[in-house]
Formats: structure tokens, C-alpha cells, sequence
């Protein structure tokens, strides 16, 4: 039997993206969005995309999932399998930036979810993914991720169900979400959300679950997780960033973080310096990539 093993990247130079790694991996994670445009491949066994409508999309090895900023999704392996993935994730306002550089539309808020089942594009990620894993130096990391990005137009990609749009105006959804993002959790509540939006309690719960994926109190908690992974980047003690994000203790704090990124706190923060060293041999991937990117040589 395999043993279970994941790895993150990070680097304070390059705070526009983040990359994960793992290998027989049983975790699961609960539904959750990210302010992120995210990129998953399947490196070993099949798994189960939610962020598609109601339905659930089977992915097979060698498949990519692109996910939106903010869309809420989840992606676990069959039940009582293991499977080996990596997720590659790019800030939304720096691949917004550069998408204006190449002239290419800018990404709406109703934006889908799509599934890549290119052997090609696989490769070219994984090859990607591991020279950011690797002990190259920062220009060459960003050269090659600005070069992956521009060289793939994503949107040529067979589109998912697309997000529900919202049944409750654009400018009260935001002053909820405001609202909701400056609250303390124990503080939150109900009835003045209601009040604020002019809904009943029980309207309120079913309109922004409709908007956004969540309730409301679901949203805050994915929106504490999101700053925390921030603020434990930036080194940040697990106690004080528990306490700054108002969580009751420490333990409630591993517990909602676990639950939404399948890693301990403790685990992320230390995450990403030194590199650990490869998880899965390239050679156990599906159509794991036998030459590097052809944009971005390596020197000898």
C-alpha cells in the first residue's frame, strides 16, 4: 500500500501563484471557492468534480479542470480509492492583468468551469508544475508561467454547466458579501442579513446560496480560510492568525482549515521552502512529459 504524501509551493517572489502536488492522496475537501483561477490535473486514479450544476463530472488521469475565481467546487477521489493530483493556482487580478497584455477577454463573473482532456495540455502542465518545483531561478519560473498562459486559449474548452445567476441584485449581493467578509464569526448574524437584504431569513439562505454557492455563514468561513492561507504565507503564528480571524480557539481553526484545504495549518505555513523533493516519479504519471516546456529551455 502507498503512502499518502503532498507538497506545496509557494515563494514570497512570485506571491501571484501557489502550487500543490499528491500522491495517494484519500483526502477529501468540502465544497469551497478560491479568489483564484485554478488549474487541477489527474495524475493517478479517477475523482469526482463538483462545481458543474447539481451533477458531478467523473475525471479520468491525464484530465484538467480549470476553475474559476470564486466558483464554488469540490474535487475528491472515488469512494475508497486514493488518487495522485496537482492544482496550480494564479491570482485574479494578475491573470486579469495579463490577459489585457495578450488582448484577450477579460473574465466575467459568470465564468465556467471546463474540463481538458488534452494529452498535449496535460504534458505541457506537468512540465510546467515541476520547474516551479524545481531549484530554477525566479525569472525563469515567471517566464515560463507567463509563456504556459499565453501559449493556451482556455476558453476553446467545452464549458461546464455555467454558475446560477444571481436572483438578488448586484448591489445588495455585494454589500452582503461586504458585510459578511467584515463580520466576526461569532458575530454574525442571520436576522440582520436579512433585514439588510429585506428577505426573509429563510429567503436570504436560498438567494445567496443561488449567488454564491454558500450560505452566508459557509462564505465567511471559506473566506477566513482564503486569508489565513495568506496570512500563514507570510509566516504568521497559527494562534495569532486564529485569533485575528476570529475563530473560537486554535483547534476550531485546524479543524475548518483542514476540512477546506485537506492540510493542517501548521503543514501550509512551513510549506514551500525548502522544496521537499518529488513526490511521484514522473514516470508513474499518465503521460508524464519526457522534455521540458519547448518555450522555456533550461541552461546547461
Amino acid at each position: 500500500m502507498h503512502c499518502a504524501s503532498s507538497e506545496i509551493w509557494h515563494d514570497p517572489a512570485l506571491p501571484f501563484v501557489e502550487s500543490r502536488r499528491a500522491c495517494h492522496s484519500r483526502a477529501c475537501y468540502k465544497a469551497h471557492s478560491h479568489p483564484t483561477f485554478s488549474i487541477g490535473a489527474v495524475d493517478v486514479g479517477f475523482s469526482r468534480f463538483s462545481g458543474a450544476g447539481k451533477r458531478q463530472v467523473r475525471l479520468t488521469p491525464g484530465t484538467l479542470v480549470l476553475v474559476p475565481a470564486q466558483r464554488v467546487h469540490a474535487c475528491n477521489p472515488e469512494p475508497g480509492t486514493a488518487w495522485s493530483y496537482q492544482m496550480l493556482h494564479l491570482d485574479a487580478q494578475w491573470l486579469q492583468q495579463l490577459r489585457l497584455e495578450m488582448g484577450t477577454p477579460a473574465a466575467d463573473a459568470g465564468e465556467p468551469a471546463r474540463i481538458v482532456r488534452s494529452v498535449e495540455l496535460y504534458q505541457h502542465f506537468c512540465q510546467l508544475n515541476a520547474l516551479l518545483f524545481s531549484d530554477a531561478g525566479v525569472a525563469e519560473k515567471h517566464a515560463a508561467l507567463v509563456t504556459f498562459m499565453g501559449d493556451h486559449d482556455f476558453s476553446a474548452y467545452p464549458a461546464l454547466e455555467a454558475a446560477p445567476i444571481a436572483p438578488l441584485g448586484r448591489s445588495v449581493l455585494g454589500q452582503l458579501i461586504e458585510h459578511i467578509e467584515q463580520a466576526e464569526l461569532a458575530e454574525l448574524s442571520l436576522d440582520s442579513l436579512a433585514r439588510q437584504a429585506d428577505l426573509g431569513r429563510y429567503q436570504l439562505i436560498r438567494a445567496f446560496r443561488a449567488a454564491t454557492g454558500f450560505t452566508p455563514h459557509a462564505y465567511l468561513l471559506n473566506a477566513r480560510i482564503n486569508r489565513a492561507r495568506q496570512l500563514l504565507r507570510q509566516g504568521e503564528e497559527l494562534a495569532e492568525v486564529a485569533y485575528r480571524l476570529g475563530f473560537a480557539d486554535q483547534s476550531h481553526f485546524q479543524r475548518v482549515f483542514k476540512a477546506h484545504t485537506a492540510a493542517t495549518p501548521g503543514y501550509y505555513r512551513t510549506a514551500g521552502s525548502p522544496v521537499l523533493g518529488l513526490l511521484c516519479s514522473p514516470s508513474r504519471r499518465f503521460g508524464a512529459p519526457t522534455s521540458p516546456l519547448p518555450q522555456v529551455q533550461r541552461k546547461t
